[in-house]
Parts: structure tokens; C-alpha cells; sequence
């Protein structure tokens, strides 16, 4: 299996149009922690890539967390006096308060206005707001029209139930040759949202599919989940399977123009940190890496104390940190496709670290072996501009002592991961290098 030249191989403009038509499908669905919202979501991913759908009955234990009622919607509007609609669900999802409850009755502007959220400082845009464990209704809108609202009677209708029914989440898993395992989780329980998360959820998608032409080394364990209670109920149900966990990503936020961000795991020594930071350095111009902290999305269940599983975050612009994040404005307009795919390259370079790390021993150390009369090294002597790839066979040789990873020598030579490898598979052919796992 040949990581690097499948990637190389990715065709970048088809891959641009069909991870943003997936995007374009998915925008529309009303999703929220439980619901069929979830499920139409993982019915079209499916499609993708072939998913097992769990289910997890409301009232189930997960932790210190109880599976909640299943939260689903039909229709929602707020009419004045006029009988005008001025503000209606199927103009966008997000004017409803997620989890609200069922309501029919007419009420003052003063009790409207306690059901009512906005954003003043954003006064065109319409907020994203939930209310998922406290019991309640209400309506998200612009600002401009808030101020707009007379003193006058008003009918609010919401079409929703709350009832028994379950969680819905989705996996999707690739054996590999070992037993240890790769786990990749992203949330999909915002509604009409394109950079949080439907990004983080078509990035993790093509990244399955992309992995199922191959074999890798590792195990794949990729989890579509809800954000919090999804991660906690996998968690809660799967602590067999969390001793075989390697490495592991959290993927949001990842189809908007800032800079990549990486949060470390919660274990500072863990090596999908060094991974991660090393493709950074070699293939982005400008990123930032993070210190872990519990707070953000779901690498704070991964990372909590009693699992602290070696789980990072890879996003572009953290959240909170862009004016569009839990907005009617983070829409189609906002995503960009060769961000996204920029992004899916950026993954599959991390699975090719991952992947392809390994310890080796010279089996010529003592001093440098001719590598001329192999053919591994064809320079003239003494000449000044000595290609990278051949300074690669050296720091390769030299650092190979059973005590270095092929990631090791890279970072110390500030060589790119993938031309080390080259240079260790060119050396093991000579029989100047064995590989000891």
C-alpha cells in the first residue's frame, strides 16, 4: 500500500465539487442531538461510505449523562395581528430554538420578547441557539427585524415533539493489519451550519471513503456523533475497544480561509502531536498548534481524566473565534471548496505519518557506507548544493540506532516525513537499513 501516491493521485477538482455537493444536501436538514434530522444525515453520508447506524434508547445511562427524550420538528412561525408570518421555520432552521417544545397560543410582544434571541452587534444575521436540557421554546431572528416588532399580539407556533426515542450516531470502521487503531470523530448535530460542522463531517466522509481503496497498517475507527452526549455515550458503551486507540483526531471547522489550528491531547507527550505538528511545518505556510485545554468540542470527552486518550483537534479558525460561528452567515457562501479539499489533503498526510513511522537500524553504522557503488548517492564530492533527498539518506543512516522513528529524523533534520521515507525504503532495498517494527 502506497499512501503517498494515492494522494498524490487525488483528482483536487472533482474532489472540490463533490464534497461541496454533498455539503449543499446536508445544509438544508434540521439536526440536533437526537432526532430524524440525524438519521437523514447518516442515510446521505452512508452514500459515501457505508455506515452502522446505532441507536440508543432515551433513558439510557451514559456516564454521569442520561440519554435525552428524541427532540423532532414538522413546522415553526411567529404570525402578528395581520395574520403575517414573520418569521418562519422553513426559511431557515435555525429560527427555532433547538429542543424547543410544543407551543400554539398568542402572547404580548413583552412575553414574546423573553422567547426571543439575537444578535445586536450582528443585527442582520439570525443566531444559533439551543436549549437541549432545560425545557423551553423560543425563536432565533435578526436584530433588525427585533426592532422592527410592534406592541401588538402575536401567534407562536412550534410543531415539535419530545418523546421517547433515542441517539443516533454512526461508524464507520476499516481493519487494518494491527490491532491498533486510528479514531476520527467529528459532531453532526448542528443544524444548517457549513463551517461548524458540515465541513469537519464531509472532510472525515471523503477521508473514509478514501481509505477504503487501501490497507493500511492501522485499524480506521471513524464516529459521526452527536457533540457531547454522542462521544460520552460511545465512550460509556466501547471502554474494550479504548486500549487499542494509537492516535486520534477530533475534525471541525475546516472549509473557512483562516489558518489551520491544532489543539494537543490532553497527554503532551503523546505522539499524534508530534504527527500532527510535523505535516504542519512541512506542508502549511501558516498554522498555529494549541496547548489542550477542557474546553472546545469533543477532545475534552476523549481527553477527560478517566480515558485521557492520546486525541487531538485539527480545525482551520478555532471556535468563537470568527464573527460567523453560530450564525445564519457561517451558510454556503462561507465554506470554500479548495479549503475543504486543502483540508482532506491535510488529514491524509497525517494518516501517511501515521501510517509509514516506523524505527530502523543501520546495519552499517560503522561510519558512512558507500552509497556511490549503490547507486544511492550520485553527486559530485564536495559538491556545495546537495539535494534534499540525498542529505535524507544520511540524516537517515546516521539517526537510525533503534532509538530514532523515520518522524524523529524527520523533525530533526527539518526534511519533509514523506522524502525520509523514500530515503529508509531506497536504504532497505541496499541492505544498509532493516526496519524493527
Amino acid at each position: 500500500m502506497d499512501f503517498l501516491s494515492e494522494i498524490q493521485s487525488l483528482d483536487r477538482g472533482q474532489t472540490k465539487k463533490e464534497i461541496f455537493r454533498l455539503i449543499e444536501r446536508l445544509y438544508p436538514i434540521c439536526r440536533s442531538i437526537t432526532g430524524n434530522g440525524l438519521r437523514e444525515t447518516l442515510s446521505i453520508l452512508s452514500e459515501v461510505v457505508p455506515l452502522a447506524i446505532h441507536e440508543v434508547r432515551s433513558g439510557e445511562q451514559a456516564n454521569d449523562w442520561t440519554v435525552p427524550p428524541e427532540w423532532n420538528i414538522k413546522d415553526a412561525w411567529i404570525k402578528n395581528s395581520k395574520g403575517e408570518k414573520i418569521v418562519r421555520f422553513s426559511d431557515t432552521n435555525l429560527h427555532v430554538l433547538n429542543y424547543s417544545e410544543p407551543v400554539n397560543k398568542k402572547v404580548s410582544l413583552a412575553e414574546l420578547k423573553k422567547h426571543l434571541f439575537t444578535l445586536p452587534d450582528k443585527p442582520g444575521w439570525v443566531p444559533y441557539r439551543t436549549s437541549y436540557h432545560n425545557r423551553n421554546w423560543g425563536f432565533c431572528m435578526s436584530h433588525k427585524q427585533f426592532e422592527q416588532l410592534e406592541d401588538e399580539t402575536y401567534q407562536v407556533f412550534i410543531n415539535s415533539s419530545l418523546g421517547p426515542g433515542s441517539l443516533t450516531y454512526g461508524e464507520f470502521f476499516v481493519k487494518g493489519e494491527t490491532g491498533d487503531e486510528v479514531l476520527i470523530s467529528t459532531h453532526i448535530c448542528h443544524p444548517s451550519l457549513c463551517n461548524d460542522n458540515l465541513s469537519g463531517i464531509a472532510v472525515a466522509a471523503f477521508a473514509a471513503a478514501f481509505l477504503q481503496k487501501l490497507k493500511p497498517k492501522y485499524s480506521f475507527r471513524f464516529l459521526f456523533v452527536p457533540a457531547t452526549i454522542g462521544p460520552i455515550t460511545w465512550l460509556s458503551r466501547n471502554e474494550d475497544k479504548l486500549k487499542n486507540i494509537k492516535y486520534g483526531l477530533v475534525l471541525a471547522l475546516l472549509g473557512d480561509t483562516g489558518k489551520f489550528h491544532y489543539k494537543k491531547s490532553r497527554q503532551a507527550d503523546a505522539e499524534i502531536n508530534f504527527v500532527v505538528e510535523n505535516v504542519l511545518r512541512n506542508k502549511i505556510a501558516d498554522y498555529k498548534i494549541l496547548n489542550f485545554s477542557p474546553y472546545g468540542y469533543d477532545e475534552r470527552q476523549y481527553c477527560s481524566p478517566g480515558y485521557n486518550l492520546p486525541v487531538g483537534r485539527l480545525t482551520r479558525t478555532p471556535n468563537g473565534e470568527y464573527p460567523e460561528y453560530h450564525t445564519s452567515a457561517d451558510n454556503l457562501d462561507f465554506v470554500k471548496g479548495d479549503k475543504l479539499v486543502e483540508s482532506l489533503e491535510l488529514l491524509l498526510h497525517i494518516f501517511n505519518t501515521m501510517e509509514n513511522n516506523a524505527s530502523c537500524l543501520n546495519l552499517k553504522p560503522k561510519g558512512e557506507p558507500q552509497l556511490g557503488k549503490r547507486g544511492l548517492f550520485r553527486s559530485i564530492s564536495g559538491q556545495g548544493d546537495v539535494q534534499e533527498y540525498q542529505m535524507a539518506l544520511l540524516w537517515v543512516l546516521n539517526l537510525s540506532d533503534g532509538e530514532h522513528s523515520l518522524l524523529d529524523i524527520s523533525n530533526e533534520a527539518a526534511i519533509d516525513f514523506s522524502i525520509i521515507k523514500q530515503a529508509a525504503i531506497a536504504l532497505e532495498k541496499a541492505k544498509l537499513l532493516k526496519q524493527l517494527d
